[in-house]
C-alpha cells in the first residue's frame, strides 16, 4: 500500500501504511507540565524501617513530626500507573537532603524537618527519606513511565540551630537581623525567621569547611572524597570557595550522579539574582555531562527545567517583581519558569473565558519563551482556593485546563482535606495523603475520575497549557487552544457547562465535515457534519480531540 498522510489525534503528522491506529508521540514541553507536588514525608511509606532515626522520637505538635513517607514509597505508586493514570509528566518532591537531627519549636509545637527545607549536610539524603540506591531506582522507574523529576533546591538557609544541630561559622551565615521585607536589602539580607541561619549568599570571601561537616564526613569514611571532589570543583570552575558555591556543588551532584531532570527553587527572593544565573550555569553543565555520560537515560531534549520561587510573584508582573525599592527580572538568565501565586486569586474573581484568555494573551506576548506555574493549594500557602475541598470538580476544571504549567499538590485529586483540627499553621496543609478514601469512597472516587480525564488530556495535549487560547462560542461556553512546535501541531477544542445529554457543537473554524473526533471524557465518537458535532453524554463536559481515519 503506497503511505498515506494520517492525521493524529492532536493532528500530528505520520506516515502510515495500514488503517491500524497508532498512539501519537506527544511532545512534552515544560511550558504545559502536568506536576505533580508531594510532601515526600507524608505521601505513601514504602519502607517502615527507615521511619525513625537521629533519635527524632520527642513528642512534636499535631503533624510536625515524620510520618514515614519515603522515596520508595512514591516509586511504588509510580509502578502501580497511579500518576499515569492522572496524566502527570513530572514529580516534585521537597528536599530529601539530610536535615537537622534535633528538633525546635517555632512557636507552633516541636517540629522535625520532615518537610525537607532544614538541611544539615546537602551531600546526603536523610535515611528518613532512603537511600540514594532508592533515589535511582526512582529516577530510573519515573523515567521509563514518562515522568520527570523534580527535587527541590535550598541555598538560601540551614537549618535551624538547636542541642544536635550547631549554627555554622559565622563567615557561612548570618543569624540576624530578621527580615522585614519592606525593601529588597530587607528581603535578602537577613533571616526569615528567628532560628533560621542565613547563607552569606553574597560573599566571595573563601571559607572553610564547617568542623561539624568535617568530623561527620570523617566518621562515614568518605572525608576524602568529598574534599577531592570540591578541588576538582573549585580547580574547573575557577569560583571562590564561597558558601554559595559550595551549595551548587552539592545540588548539581544530584544532576550528574542521579540523572534528575529539574529544580524547584526556594526562596528565590531571598537571594541574589546573579546567584541564580551562576545556578543555572552550573546546572545546566552538569545536565550536560549527564547527558554525555549515559545516553539513552535521558526522556527527550528539553534542557535542564528550573521553577523558582519567588513567594507573591504573579503572572500579571510578567518578568518584573517588585519589592517596592527594586524590580527584577528572575527569568533572565536564571528560571524557566516562576510559580505563579495570583492563580488562586483568578480563579475565584474571574469568569472562565476571562481567565483563560488573560493567561493565554500573557505567556504569548509579555512571558513569551517562559513559563508560569499555576496552583490552587500549597504546602505553606494558608489561603488555598479550596480548603475545604467543596470545589473539588472546579479546582480541577479550572486548574488543568489553565494556560501554563499545572501544579497538583498531593491531595488535590482526592480531596484530602486541607483543614485539620488540632493543628498550627501550615501543618494542617501538610495531613497524610487518604489512600483509603481512594480505596473505599465512592464520592472521592468520582473526584478522582474527573481530575484523571482532564491531567491525561492535557498530557496528550501540549496545546491545553502551552497553546493559544480562542472561545468559540459564548453559549455554551466552547473554546479551542492550538500549539505548533517545529513539526507537531496540536488543536483541540473544549466545552464547559454544556446540557446534559445531545451537545451540538459548532467546530467550523477548526475541523472540517468528515472529520472524525472522539471526546475523551466520554469516550463518545462522533462525525463532523455541516460544521458541528453532536456528543450525547451524561457529563456537562466535552474534551474533543481529532481521530485518525
Amino acid at each position: 500500500m503506497k503511505p498515506i498522510l494520517c492525521l493524529l489525534l492532536a493532528l500530528v503528522f505520520f506516515n502510515c501504511n495500514s488503517k491500524k491506529e497508532v498512539p501519537p508521540k506527544t511532545p512534552f514541553v515544560w511550558e504545559a507540565a502536568n506536576i505533580y507536588f508531594l510532601l515526600t514525608d507524608r505521601f505513601n511509606n514504602g519502607d517502615a524501617m527507615n521511619d525513625v532515626n537521629f533519635d527524632r522520637t520527642q513528642e512534636t505538635g499535631k503533624l510536625r513530626g515524620f510520618k514515614g513517607g519515603d522515596i520508595k514509597g512514591i516509586t511504588k505508586k509510580i509502578e502501580a500507573g497511579y500518576f499515569t493514570d492522572l496524566g502527570i509528566n513530572a514529580i516534585w518532591m521537597t528536599p530529601i537532603v539530610e536535615q537537622i537531627h534535633g528538633g525546635t519549636d517555632e512557636g507552633t509545637g516541636l517540629s522535625y524537618g520532615f518537610h525537607g527545607y532544614w538541611a544539615s549536610d546537602w551531600t546526603n539524603l536523610d535515611p528518613n527519606f532512603g537511600t540514594k540506591q532508592d533515589l535511582h531506582q526512582l529516577v530510573k522507574t519515573a523515567h521509563k513511565h514518562g515522568i520527570r523529576i523534580l527535587l527541590d533546591a535550598v541555598i538560601n538557609h540551614t537549618g535551624p540551630v538547636t542541642d544536635k544541630d550547631p549554627v555554622w561559622p559565622e563567615s557561612w551565615v548570618r543569624t540576624g537581623p530578621q527580615c522585614d521585607y519592606q525593601s529588597y536589602d530587607n528581603t535578602i539580607t537577613c533571616t526569615l525567621v528567628k532560628n533560621l541561619p542565613d547563607i552569606r549568599t553574597e560573599s566571595n570571601e573563601a571559607v572553610q569547611l564547617p568542623n561539624h561537616l568535617i568530623e561527620k564526613w570523617k566518621a562515614e569514611g568518605r572525608y576524602d572524597q568529598e574534599i577531592a571532589e570540591l578541588d576538582a570543583f573549585f580547580e574547573r570552575t575557577k569560583h571562590p570557595r564561597a558558601p554559595r558555591f559550595y551549595i551548587m556543588k552539592w545540588l548539581t551532584d544530584y544532576i550528574t550522579e542521579f540523572g534528575i531532570d529539574g529544580y524547584r527553587v526556594d526562596t528565590v527572593k531571598h537571594v541574589e539574582e546573579n546567584v541564580w544565573q551562576e545556578f543555572r550555569k552550573a546546572c545546566d553543565y552538569a545536565f550536560a555531562e549527564f547527558k554525555k555520560d549515559n545516553l539513552g537515560k535521558v526522556l527527550d531534549d528539553n534542557g535542564f527545567y528550573l521553577v523558582g520561587e519567588v513567594y507573591n510573584y504573579g503572572i500579571s508582573a510578567t518578568t518584573a517583581f517588585d519589592f517596592g525599592d527594586n524590580k527584577v527580572n528572575y527569568f533572565d538568565s536564571a528560571f524557566n519558569s516562576l510559580i505563579n501565586f495570583e492563580m488562586k486569586w483568578n480563579a475565584a474573581q474571574m469568569p472562565m473565558e476571562q481567565l483563560f484568555k488573560k493567561y493565554s494573551d500573557i505567556l504569548h506576548s509579555d512571558l513569551k519563551g517562559y513559563g508560569i506555574l499555576n496552583y490552587l493549594s500549597s504546602h505553606d500557602d494558608g489561603q488555598p482556593f479550596d480548603a475545604t475541598r467543596e470545589k473539588s470538580f472546579e479546582t480541577a476544571t479550572k486548574l488543568l485546563l489553565c494556560p501554563g504549567a499545572a501544579q497538583v499538590y498531593y491531595g488535590d485529586e482526592s480531596a484530602r482535606s486541607l483543614v485539620v483540627e488540632g493543628t498550627e499553621g501550615d501543618a494542617t496543609l501538610r495531613s497524610l495523603m487518604n489512600w483509603d478514601a481512594i480505596k473505599n469512597n465512592t464520592e472521592t472516587k468520582t473526584v478522582l475520575s474527573h481530575w484523571q480525564k482532564l491531567g491525561q488530556f492535557r498530557a496528550n495535549h501540549p496545546s491545553i497549557g502551552a497553546g493559544i487560547h480562542q472561545m468559540i462560542t459564548k453559549e455554551p461556553y466552547t473554546f479551542y487552544r492550538s500549539f505548533s512546535k517545529g513539526d507537531i501541531k496540536d488543536i483541540v477544542v473544549v466545552g464547559l457547562n454544556l446540557p446534559v445529554g445531545k451537545k451540538v457543537l459548532d467546530v467550523s473554524k477548526i475541523f472540517k465535515n468528515g472529520d472524525k473526533i472522539k471526546d475523551t471524557y466520554s469516550s463518545t465518537m462522533s462525525v463532523v457534519e455541516n460544521g458541528k458535532v453532536i456528543i450525547n453524554s451524561s457529563y456537562n463536559i466535552v474534551l474533543l480531540e481529532q481521530k485518525n481515519i
